[in-house]
């Protein structure tokens, strides 16, 4: 019976485990002082995606509101020098809490289908200085490194490559941000 009842614990505590069940989530910085994260940052490398799929340089522009959510500003590059753009609000997933937000972004999906669209924005690493960033989703699809200059100071990027691989993201998927001479002006 002791045998039973140890074999009937073990098998419902591998239950219990996450093995097979999907990635574990990345962790968060736990805590982003949104007022010193607003501004511009620009796209150092990106996982593929298809709503950036013209994208050559990307760069992201933040604004606090009185509300306390944040104003999106994407704006997009393509090789031939056009900009794009799409516009959004980030709130905290939770009250109070400022690692993990929702997206949402304003276009005729989000219009059909509210939110359906929100997109979740974790922040994996952020440096003293807020001066360089990584975001991702929770599911490992998407990923930015981003910098508050178009290119990251040295050493940066094999920190964040490292961090983003401690956090089981691809990074033998990203997509670097094409130099300014590649670009049509």
């Amino acid at each position: 019976m002791r045998f039973y009842l140890s074999l009937c614990a073990a098998v419902l505590l591998a239950g219990c485990s996450n093995s097979g069940t999907g990635p574990v989530p990345p962790k968060t910085v736990e805590k982003v002082d949104l007022e010193r994260y607003q501004g511009t940052w620009y796209e150092a490398a990106r996982l593929p995606m298809f709503f950036q799929r013209d994208c050559a340089q990307s760069e992201a522009h933040y604004t606090l509101q009185p509300d306390g959510k944040v104003g999106v500003l994407n704006r997009c590059r393509t090789l031939e020098g056009k900009w794009q753009e799409a516009k959004g609000v980030a709130e905290p997933q939770v009250e109070g809490k400022t690692d993990k937000l929702w997206v949402t972004f304003d276009n005729w999906v989000s219009d059909v289908l509210p939110g359906v669209t929100k997109g979740q924005y974790w922040v994996l690493y952020l440096d003293d200085e807020y001066e360089t960033v990584m975001v991702g989703s929770p599911d490992h699809e998407y990923l930015w490194l981003l910098s508050r200059t178009p290119e990251l100071k040295p050493g940066m990027k094999e920190k964040l490559l490292e961090v983003a691989k401690g956090q089981n993201y691809d990074t033998g998927e990203l997509i670097w941000r094409t130099p300014d001479g590649s670009i049509k002006k």
